[in-house]
């Protein structure tokens, strides 16, 4: 929608002239400030608009305004323009698109293809990871003078629109000799849906196993029960929820998640707000699944929100073991608003408690450090609740594990070799020489492979930091600084002969690392998302520490029960 400087001018100013509907006195000092600085606002606005020596677009100076006053608030509190359909997107699951992963390819300064969804129009018509994106519509799809995120940005808004609506798509080919083709792709739009569940299967004897990505979509705790009712009919005795790196989505669905292990009628969350209308108790509303399932459910530092509060509750409830890592700490709850000419924001209305009473929200935004910088409460500063039958457990900094699983070092290597496109590109190449994959049960990366693979990155002349080195270079410049240099020269020098650059050496030492890494992006150019999901659970620490507890049932019930002694002090006898 394009808005004439009068037009936004009169939008700007309604605010201010509002305000003389309602009479205050010069007493009531906080509806005072607020017409003041809107007034201020508006009058900034209109002299720059006049007199400002290049002429300013009226719809960006004001977009910065808004997004400058919202980042006083906290992340989550965001403003979308008209023209925006992410929080739509949001809160429905669904988009009119091609359904493809994309993301900003540094070497070719292009956009790429990264994974085209599971039987997406994009699958279908023959989209493959790797291709680069010339052309939308016949449009030049390049980066002419905007920053990566705002050119993907720009190429997924191409890319999307209504159903039923077709998109022709140039794109750039590697081919087998490492030169490349054009080729072409007509493609009819569809409603793209996001599936919250990629897979879910038995794991070991009697173990069941679901992965929940989000909690985003409608109807998401319905694709938890079907999976949950399959893996019992299968024969599964106990069960694994998967909700690491799940972001979170609709309170609601995380309810009714909760609702699958746990009876009618229980309150699992309460929400409070400055408003009496932000207050409001959830409850489970349907009757459950099964009550009795033994029942670990997986978290990491990337577990947030909805996904919290299902981990959060069933351990107040004394439902469930938590294993893992603790989780992000995110105890708000936003609601989306309507505003003038179909603009829309989602803002921040409440915290939300979980059933032991405790609100895991890690970061109190209205508490800035001078600088405006925030920090997570410490835990020493966190206050001790209690489960149903008495264990301790803490708010604020999300959720503690009632088994902790050490997350694994990511070496500074393969943060390189992803960044770098390194593995990316590796995994093009292999799909490529290997159009026909091993079944997914039986794929891994050969020694044959990964001496490939080497060769791959060498050829290249792959470089990158490392950290070692650069420590080492700061300290000697310190030891110079205060005269120590001289005294220790042997000492550095065999530092420095100890931590030399070599690249073979450390794709040698990190091989395991980089095999698994490199097996779950190739997996996914033929098994999707489900592919790399399946291929994690091969070697995966969490979820072996999640079968070890599940099958030790002492252990286990342990773990949900509180001693003696600890229960007589809970109680204050």
């Amino acid at each position: 929608m394009k808005w004439n400087t009068k037009k936004l001018l009169f939008v700007a100013c309604f605010g201010l002239a509002g305000c003389a509907f309602f009479s205050f006195s010069k007493g009531d000092d906080r509806n005072f400030q607020i017409a003041k600085n809107l007034d201020i606002f508006n009058a900034v606005f209109k002299e720059l608009d006049m007199f400002y020596v290049d002429t300013i677009d009226p719809e960006k100076v004001i977009k910065y305004g808004i997004d400058a006053m919202l980042a006083q608030t906290d992340p989550y509190t965001e403003y979308y323009p008209e023209e925006d359909n992410t929080l739509k997107e949001m809160t429905s699951g669904k988009f009119g698109g091609i359904g493809s992963y994309i993301r900003y390819y540094k070497k070719k300064d292009r956009i790429a293809i990264v994974e085209p969804s599971e039987g997406s129009p994009a699958a279908k018509a023959g989209l493959q990871a790797g291709d680069i994106i010339m052309e939308v519509d016949g449009k030049d799809m390049n980066r002419v003078g905007i920053e990566p995120a705002e050119f993907s940005e720009k190429v997924s808004k191409a890319l999307r629109g209504e159903p039923g609506t077709v998109c022709m798509i140039k794109v750039e080919r590697p081919t087998v000799d490492g030169k490349t083709e054009m080729k072409e792709f007509k493609i009819t739009r569809q409603t793209i849906k996001t599936f919250p569940v990629p897979y879910y299967g038995m794991v070991s004897d009697g173990v069941g196993y679901i992965n929940m990505t989000t909690f985003a979509v409608d109807n998401s705790s319905k694709e938890v029960k079907k999976a949950l009712i399959e893996l019992k009919q299968q024969g599964a005795t106990s069960l694994i929820l998967d909700l690491r790196s799940n972001g979170g989505g609709q309170l609601g669905e995380a309810v009714d998640v909760v609702n699958l292990f746990v009876p009618k009628g229980k309150e699992i969350v309460t929400t409070k707000g400055k408003l009496k209308q932000a207050e409001r108790a959830y409850k489970t509303q349907n009757e459950p699944v099964d009550t009795e399932i033994p029942l670990a459910v997986l978290v990491d530092g990337a577990t947030a929100s909805a996904a919290e509060i299902v981990s959060g509750s069933l351990q107040d409830l004394d439902r469930a073991v938590i294993v893992g890592s603790r989780t992000y700490g995110k105890g708000l709850v936003q609601v989306p608003r309507e505003l003038p000419y179909n603009s829309s924001m989602k803002v921040t209305t409440s915290k939300y408690y979980i059933p032991s009473g405790r609100c895991i929200q890690a970061i109190d935004y209205s508490k800035r450090n001078a600088d405006g910088s925030i920090a997570r409460t410490p835990d020493s500063l966190t206050n001790v609740f209690h489960t149903a039958v008495g264990r301790e457990v803490r708010d604020g900094g999300g959720i503690r594990p009632d088994v902790e699983v050490k997350a694994e070092k990511f070496p500074n290597i393969l943060f390189y070799l992803i960044n770098d496109d390194v593995i990316f590109d590796y995994a093009t190449q292999y799909c490529l020489k290997h159009p026909e994959l091993a079944p997914l049960a039986d794929f891994t990366i050969t020694d044959a492979d990964y001496a490939d693979f080497k060769k791959f990155v060498i050829d290249r002349k792959f470089t990158y930091d490392r950290q070692s080195e650069k420590i080492l270079k700061n300290l000697k410049e310190i030891a110079e600084f205060e005269g120590y240099i001289d005294d220790a020269s042997d000492e550095f020098k065999a530092l420095e002969k100890k931590l030399t650059h070599n690249l073979d050496r450390d794709l040698d030492h990190f091989s395991k690392e980089l095999k698994s890494a490199i097996e779950q992006e190739v997996v996914k150019r033929g098994y999707y998302q489900r592919g790399s999901v399946v291929q994690q659970l091969k070697d995966d620490p969490d979820v072996k520490k999640a079968i070890e507890t599940l099958n030790d049932k002492e252990g286990y019930a342990g773990l949900l029960s509180v001693t003696a002694d600890k229960a007589v002090a809970n109680t204050g006898k």
